[in-house]
């Protein structure tokens, strides 16, 4: 570039070299002879006024030339803006319309809009968010029953140290797109699979003569559910439907919050257990043969929060529906043996084992923690419990395990886990299945094989890659199941008698002294560690209270407040020392009392609010405070917040109720 310039200047130089040459020439010839340096002169003057009437001409062709062609693009520019094929409109920093072109005046025909404020006709339009944020696109604006992309252009016509801008606004026109591609989504393919629960019970509990007629009715109600839902259904077992239906209709079962549950529920042909049904739904899955995988795993959660309600996946996420009433107990003999059978396997194979539960460990959680740990000690394997800092919860537990040498050693803390090799070692997760609410959930991503154990109805949160899952929601305890494990484990298992307590104390904690979620096998289970050596006694005196305690339990059951008339909600003073302990104790106490159907007690600690939840079974606790993150099973559940001060935690729970019981006027 450079060198070309330089080869031009040289073939075509400056006139003014020319000027400087020939004023040299002329002096150097006044030298010699005056007369012709006189004519020389004149010459160059003349000369030097030519060139700059040139240029001045030139100058001045030129500045014309960029008029005109201004004007033309001005006039380019507005013609082109008066003529765009899409509607234009422009405000000022306030908003007010100062122009608009006929396409944006046909979208509201023909009303007179200036001076009116841009808000009144594009709603979506944010001024701040386009002068403040710099933002310059709305996508799918809904304008007069159409569709717009409104892009934004602001520019600045400050005048007279005055700092005004206009802003720019075109509407592209997307209606044809958005309903195609609502159409498309309205259309896509789900799969859903109906299974009743406790269909055998049922139809044990009944004479022969209703058992057609049951089984007639509950065809008939989901076949015509089903056809009004414009659904293929087919049915391959008694009890057990498949069905394909659009999107369109997804949304209309989960406006009416699949009212199948409540009509299969309804049925009377001589039954006195009422039906139940479980509902899995797969949704946006890239294949069917990936819409009925989501499908069996939404089933398979269904089953294990307790059954009677629907699950809708739509690949990590999860919908839940209905799930209100109490889970009726569908537990085999088999099944357990399976689970012990496995669990053995899976003890012998490894190298060391890890148990570890939730966060502030009960007495459930470490009377099962112990029960495993006994599994894993009569097959000679190296075992620890990881538990964190101990509370008054499992105090008395603790101290009792300390009088015995064997538990020394035993319990490790989430940082010393860390250290176990990754591969050669087993971890057992008892009475928790979120990762998050265990002592070290590093530990859960570190170690690859894991087994999950647990009695709480299941969440959206879960240990996804266990190699054995044993969740069952009917369950009184985490005790109750690991007791079982251990009487199908072995032919005559040992059992010391503090363990065997530990785990009777998990279930009496449970089940509230064998008053709540209490089933036959609850007792056999009860039974087998009674004649393994557990004094009931002995027992009770592990969660014996002081009269700090006591009077701390008594101070916060006074000062709970009613609200909606049969739910009680109540809080822990700051001063007060073992708030979770009390703040459970108070939440079952609550329940005592006559007219009360729930409670909630909320305790601070460590900068968060931890809720613990309770009720006598019409009101599903957990689904209550799963709108707040929290997690457990019908009648026992818990959360924990963070970020908010007490009175703020109050107001989330009147409105998680308000929103739980709207949810069940609706049904």
């Amino acid at each position: 570039m450079m060198k070309g310039r330089f080869i031009h200047r040289m073939i075509m130089p400056d006139p003014n070299i020319y000027l400087w040459i020939i004023g040299i020439s002329v002096l150097i010839i006044s030298f010699y002879n005056q007369l012709i340096g006189l004519i020389g002169i004149v010459l160059l003057v003349y000369l030097i006024y030519y060139n700059l009437k040139e240029k001045n001409q030139k100058k001045e062709e030129l500045r014309l030339y960029i008029e005109k062609l201004s004007e033309r693009v001005d006039f380019a520019t507005k013609n082109a803006i008066l003529n765009l094929p899409f509607p234009l409109v422009i405000c000022d920093q306030e908003g007010n319309i100062s122009w608009y072109n006929s396409l944006f005046l046909e979208i509201f025909k023909g009303n007179y809009m200036l001076d009116e404020n841009v808000k009144t006709y594009l709603p979506s339009f944010d001024l701040d968010m386009v002068l403040k944020e710099g933002k310059k696109e709305f996508k799918n604006t809904s304008v007069k029953d159409r569709f717009y992309d409104l892009h934004c252009e602001p520019f600045d016509i400050s005048e007279d140290d005055h700092d005004r801008q206009i802003i720019i606004i075109y509407l592209i026109d997307k209606t044809e797109y958005v309903l195609l591609k609502n159409r498309y989504l309205e259309e896509k393919n789900v799969v859903a699979i109906l299974e009743v629960d406790n269909l055998d019970e049922v139809l044990k509990d009944v004479d022969e003569v209703y058992q057609p007629v049951i089984l007639a009715d509950l065809d008939r109600i989901i076949g015509s559910w089903a056809l009004l839902n414009n659904a293929s259904i087919q049915k391959y077992s008694n009890g057990e439907y498949i069905l394909h239906f659009t999107q369109k209709q997804l949304s209309l079962m989960e406006e009416n919050r699949f009212e199948i549950l409540d009509k299969v529920r309804e049925i009377n042909s001589g039954n006195q257990i009422p039906l139940t049904l479980s509902i899995g739904v797969g949704v946006n899955g890239k294949t069917l043969s990936e819409l009925q995988k989501f499908a069996k795993s939404a089933m398979d959660i269904a089953l294990a929060r307790g059954g009677d309600q629907a699950v809708v996946k739509n690949y990590d996420k999860l919908s839940f529906y209905g799930g209100k009433s109490k889970a009726v107990e569908k537990r085999t003999k088999v099944k357990a043996r399976v689970i012990a059978y496995a669990l053995r396997q899976l003890i012998e194979q490894s190298q060391d084992i890890l148990i570890m539960g939730h966060e502030m460990a009960d007495l459930d959680c470490l009377g099962a923690s112990l029960g495993i740990y006994r599994c894993c000690k009569n097959q000679s394997k190296p075992v620890k419990i990881v538990l964190d800092k101990r509370n008054a919860g499992i105090e008395n537990l603790m101290n009792e395990l300390q009088k015995d040498e064997e538990y020394d050693n035993v319990f490790i803390s989430g940082d010393e886990a860390l250290s176990f090799d990754s591969k050669g070692t087993l971890l057992i997760i008892v009475d928790v299945h979120r990762p998050s609410f265990t002592v070290e959930p590093q530990l859960i991503n570190k170690i690859e094989k894991k087994v999950v154990i647990d009695h709480h109805r299941r969440g959206t949160e879960f240990v996804d890659d266990a190699v054995l899952t044993y969740i069952e929601p009917y369950a009184s305890s985490t005790s109750e199941l690991v007791t079982e494990i251990l009487q199908y484990m072995f032919e005559k298992p040992k059992i010391k008698q503090i363990e065997a307590e530990a785990l009777l104390a998990g279930i009496f904690i449970d089940t509230k002294n064998f008053s709540f979620q209490t089933g036959v096998r609850t007792f056999e289970a009860a039974s087998f560690l009674r004649r393994a050596g557990a004094d009931t006694t002995l027992t009770r005196q592990l969660f014996q209270d002081d009269m700090d305690t006591f009077l701390a339990r008594a101070e916060v059951v006074k000062m709970a407040q009613l609200y909606r008339n049969n739910i009680a909600i109540s809080y822990i003073p700051r001063n007060v020392i073992n708030p979770a302990l009390i703040a459970a104790q108070a939440a079952d106490e609550l329940l005592n009392i006559k007219g009360i159907n729930a409670s909630f007690v909320l305790s601070e600690r460590e900068g968060y609010i931890y809720i613990s939840g309770r009720s006598l079974g019409d009101i599903n606790v957990q689904i209550v405070l799963e709108k707040l993150g929290g997690g457990g099973h019908l009648t026992v559940a818990g959360a924990q917040l963070s970020g908010i001060d007490m009175d703020e935690a109050i107001l989330m729970i009147k409105n998680a109720l308000d929103e739980y019981l709207k949810e069940g006027e609706r049904k």
